[in-house]
């Protein structure tokens, strides 16, 4: 899942949550799940929470990143990254979320540090 708006991926195909739903019920195997990047929906659909609550049997693993601008996933970015992760855990998830953002800090360490953290608060 990436956003075909941003970034270099024009005219890319799987940008939406209705296809990669599709594919996935025309699959149907346990060992093929969507790797749902939160900053790339956002980009393209936003209503994260709902998506990812209705899609919560199709969904192996999370990606997080700041929007606008792919940065941390603090306080000057549009998405409330606690209440996202709570509404994950109350899918029952119990896989892996990645924090792929590009640090603006200067401390790549620390911004990792603090994503962890604010993610913890949900």
């Amino acid at each position: 899942m990436l956003n075909s708006k941003t970034g270099g991926h024009v005219d890319y195909i799987g940008d939406h949550m209705s296809y990669a739903l599709e594919i996935m019920r025309a699959v149907d195997s346990p060992r093929v799940r969507i790797l749902y990047d939160i900053y790339h929906m956002q980009i393209m659909e936003g209503d994260i929470i709902r998506t990812l609550t209705d899609a919560r049997d199709w969904i192996g693993h999370y990606h997080t990143g700041g929007v606008p601008g792919r940065a941390e996933i603090d306080g000057t970015q549009e998405l409330h990254y606690p209440a996202i992760v709570r509404a994950i855990r109350e899918t029952g998830f119990d896989g892996f979320m990645a924090h792929e953002f590009i640090p603006r800090s200067g401390d790549p360490l620390r911004s990792l540090a603090e994503a962890v953290e604010l993610c913890a608060q949900g």
